[in-house]
């Protein structure tokens, strides 16, 4: 019996259903035996399922769909290993032979869409939730696969289970500490998870857990960086609150995301690192202001003292209108240039002052995301004009003998780099059209209130 023990074993390592054949023609009865082949109790539906031996699962379920129920030692059914490898031909055929074991608890309480959606399987989550829909809604330690989600980051997943069930009572299900799915997001930092959850799912915002936090609470016991600011914007635009002092949490609180609970540690603010966090924006705003000084200051010098200088006394000539004492040199010996000197030198000049007064005239700048590319949009204009204010500039400097071929150069390097500007801001002009577009999506098309209705289910030990 223990040579066909290893020639079965061996038989499902390598999915070689030729052998399998043999072996059962040889012992009519050798897959009735529930024959395990390891020390972790794995019979030879188990290994193969694993192993995604797909044709070797099939001819062994079409001669004893049974198996499909057998467990090993850690309780994990066939299903629950090919839902983790993702063989999803495999979990189709073993769904067909017991759908029920799409509601099967491993050792862990964990059924297959469970361990699915740990594993980031998108497309056998799909699988088993139109197999048996309610096994979504099972709990693991009185937590929803939705947490699961969360806590392993995958975000795929989280969106297909939210899409496909539809339920605002399901979305903002609590764990045993009441957290729901957007407080341990944000105890992770999980920023696309975050703007998921705020943008495109019934999620309530000012939830509170069994210690009365709501998700900006969390966010006020996590370490402060870029992270935390982004967070804290998307936030504020949801209308978060907090329901606690917000003095009580300090910066440098560090968190422990475990399988079965949010654990902080919460330490005595210190007012110097506080204030230096709490003041990144208004350092943002100061280096727009800065900059935007800066260019005002260069074409100011620009339109005062052009390329060339300016005369310094009247022309001989009476007749010479463009030659007196003050005029710009440029004028008379670069009639052409001058003019697109002067334009972009005072567009340039206008853009800066206009940064200037719309910093310093208290909008929100700093929350709305249509004000900061208003900025974004003056600030490429300031700079690309005071770059081909430069152009000309030089073109203007440099003896003729040379100045074709530095200027060709100059112009090539200058149209590269405003080229790259323009791309960056398109960019961005862009990603505020999708935004646009998704908020008046969501006020024209509101997604309704579902009522949950819990499903009781029970599970035989196995």
């Amino acid at each position: 019996m223990e040579r066909m023990e290893q020639l079965l074993y061996e038989a499902s390592l390598e999915g070689n259903v030729t052998n399998l054949l043999n072996l059962i023609q040889e012992d009519p009865l050798i897959l009735e035996r529930q024959i395990t082949l390891n020390i972790n109790g794995d019979m030879p539906l188990h290994i193969a399922s694993m192993l995604g031996h797909t044709d070797f699962v099939t001819e062994i379920l079409t001669r004893n769909p049974n198996l499909s129920s057998e467990c090993d030692s850690q309780k994990h059914l066939p299903l629950h290993i090919a839902s983790a490898k993702g063989h999803l031909e495999i979990v189709k055929a073993l769904v067909s032979a017991n759908v029920e074991t799409c509601s099967a608890r491993d050792r862990d309480g964990r059924n297959p869409l469970h361990i699915a959606a740990i594993r980031g399987r998108c497309e056998v989550v799909k699988q088993l939730l139109r197999a048996q829909p309610h096994a979504a809604r099972a709990l693991v330690q009185q937590e929803t696969v939705l947490h699961l989600c969360v806590k392993y980051n995958q975000l795929e997943v989280l969106k297909l289970l939210i899409e496909s069930m539809g339920d605002h009572e399901f979305v903002n299900s609590k764990d045993a500490y009441g957290n729901t799915i957007l407080h341990l997001a944000v105890a992770d930092k999980q920023i696309q998870t975050i703007n998921f959850l705020l943008l495109d799912t019934p999620i309530e915002v000012n939830a509170t857990n069994t210690k009365g936090e709501t998700a900006r609470d969390i966010l006020s016991q996590v370490s402060r960086d870029l992270t935390y600011h982004q967070i804290m914007q998307s936030l504020e635009r949801a209308g978060a609150t907090e329901s606690k002092p917000h003095g009580s949490f300090g910066h440098n609180s560090r968190k422990k995301l475990h399988f079965n609970r949010l654990d902080y540690q919460q330490n005595q603010p210190t007012s110097s690192h506080a204030q230096k966090f709490d003041d990144w924006l208004d350092k943002k705003r100061s280096s727009l202001m800065v900059v935007a000084s800066l260019i005002a200051t260069m074409a100011f010098q620009a339109g005062t003292n052009p390329p060339s200088g300016v005369w310094q006394d009247n022309s001989p000539d009476a007749t010479d209108e463009l030659h007196k004492a003050g005029y710009a040199i440029m004028v008379s010996n670069q009639p052409t240039l001058y003019p697109i000197f002067l334009i972009c030198n005072t567009v340039g000049f206008i853009s800066s002052l206009s940064i200037i007064v719309l910093l310093i005239s208290g909008l929100p700048f700093s929350k709305n995301r249509f004000f900061m590319w208003i900025l974004m949009v003056i600030m490429w204009i300031a700079t690309s004009s005071i770059s081909l204010t430069y152009m000309v500039s030089i073109w203007v400097l440099t003896p003729a003998s040379v100045s074709e071929s530095i200027f060709y150069i100059t112009r090539a390097i200058l149209v590269v780099w405003i080229v790259l500007m323009t791309l960056v801001l398109v960019g961005h002009t862009i990603n505020l059209i999708l935004i646009s577009l998704r908020g008046l999506r969501r006020l024209l098309f509101p997604k309704k209130r579902q009522v949950f209705v819990p499903i009781v289910m029970n599970h035989a030990e196995m």
